[in-house]
């Protein structure tokens, strides 16, 4: 049996609380590998609506063991309440069911302060970020200064840890006129929320090559999507991690080996939440029927995302730099009813007919899209669980974007129901 990488192929919000949902209750242990509580998934099992945000999805099925692994970074007290939140639901979330790697970064209050606070810079810029602390808690990660969980299990040393850390903090505090954060303060916080997080605490790596060498399937669990990962998305318009397939090997401890299978979840047309570049971006009365029609709301965020045609030419690219295996094409229901659809094909820049989109941020805001036009259905596919379910139009569109993105479509989601899904090939046992 193959393990099951699950990663987004376009701006995230792609449909992948369902998809992960379905492959968790075939797996035996869910990785979350990178990210944090800024990325959420709806999941609905058995008429019970679970949102999820830094919890791995398989936490609300019985049996499963959920990781956190050492690519994500950790807001605890965000945490502790997700974790309220879903055994307020029935959920039973412990030890035995969830671990969270050692080596886990910690988010702390400077870090969303931080994070606000450069989100409302005075002369407008701003990156579009959730606030939730997550850029800033990377960027001290990779400057060898964060604080990690197996930290909170130094009580000796976490003092001074703390303060290495505010040392640069309250230099850039004192920087942008606030006041400096308090060293014992802040490690009175973190001695008080200790004694909750530790007793999750594992060697994750070591749980995950057991798992593997006992045959169990594995499936990583990413957040976000390829376009908004650090090195290959639209920077600066991005997250602040890799959210591509290779992230889940460096982010969980386990080898590329390990990764068999690389599931894109790729929605039916094309979404974006908060600033940057949408080549395809509708502002028409057809963008405000996507949005309606697909309930194009963040998770986390409430904040309405921006709805345009599908993009061919970034999904293409999402697959080779993200090594996508197949796709699970999500929210074909959405297009139900529409007399004409496109598909971008191409961008023109410069007077110039590309197919990539290029790296640099005015280039990526340039490019105009080259249109192919599609005839829609006016029947429904909501609910299809077979192509023989599917309008004709509705089977010409799914292989058209197969041909265009030059990866086959394994999977496709006809409505938010778990099994209302379209199997041509399934992954774990690719």
């Amino acid at each position: 049996m193959a393990n099951v990488v699950v990663v987004g192929s376009q701006w995230g919000d792609e449909g992948k609380g369902k998809i992960v949902d379905w492959l968790s209750s075939r797996a035996d242990v869910v990785v979350r590998f990178q990210g944090c509580h800024n990325a959420g998934h709806t999941l609905v099992v058995d008429g019970e609506t679970y949102k999820l945000s830094l919890l791995p999805s398989g936490v609300v099925r019985g049996g499963k063991l959920s990781v956190i692994g050492n690519g994500v970074v950790l807001d605890p007290w965000a945490f502790l309440s997700e974790v309220e939140r879903i055994s307020e639901q029935g959920v039973e979330v412990n030890p035995d069911n969830l671990m969270i790697s050692e080596s886990t970064p910690l988010i702390l209050p400077i870090h969303s302060e931080l994070d606000g606070i450069r989100e409302n810079r005075e002369d407008g810029v701003k990156i579009g970020t959730t606030k939730r602390g997550i850029g800033p808690a990377y960027e001290d990660k990779i400057a060898r200064r964060a604080i990690r969980v197996c930290d909170l299990a130094d009580e000796n040393h976490l003092l001074d840890r703390v303060k290495n850390l505010l040392h640069h903090h309250n230099a850039l505090r004192r920087g942008l006129g606030k006041p400096e954060t308090d060293a014992e303060a802040l490690h009175a916080q973190l001695l008080e929320v200790a004694p909750k997080i530790l007793p999750f605490m594992a060697p994750v790596w070591h749980v995950l090559d057991e798992a593997s060498r006992s045959d169990k399937r594995i499936l990583f669990e990413g957040a976000q999507g390829a376009m908004l990962d650090i090195d290959h998305g639209t920077y600066p318009f991005v997250t602040s991690s890799n959210t591509i397939a290779g992230q889940a090997a460096a982010g969980s401890g386990m080898g590329p080996r390990a990764l068999n299978y690389v599931l894109g979840i790729t929605k039916a047309y094309t979404t974006r939440v908060g600033e940057g570049p949408f080549p395809t971006e509708l502002n028409d009365a057809v963008g405000q029927r996507l949005g309606e029609r697909g309930h194009e709301f963040g998770t986390v965020t409430g904040r309405q995302r921006r709805c345009g045609w599908f993009d061919a030419v970034m999904v293409k690219q999402a697959i080779i730099t993200g090594g996508i295996t197949g796709i699970s094409l999500t929210k074909l229901d959405v297009l139900d009813g529409l007399t004409e659809l496109k598909i971008c094909t191409g961008y023109k820049l410069d007077g110039k007919i590309i197919r990539r989109l290029p790296a640099g941020a005015t280039n990526q805001a340039s490019v105009k899209p080259i249109y192919e036009t599609m005839p829609g259905w006016q029947g429904s596919t909501r609910g299809a669980r077979s192509w023989a379910d599917l309008p004709a139009e509705a089977v010409k569109y799914v292989r058209r974007v197969e041909e265009l993105i030059g990866c086959p479509v394994s999977m496709v989601s006809t409505s938010p129901e778990r099994e209302d899904v379209i199997l041509m090939r399934d992954p774990f046992k690719a």
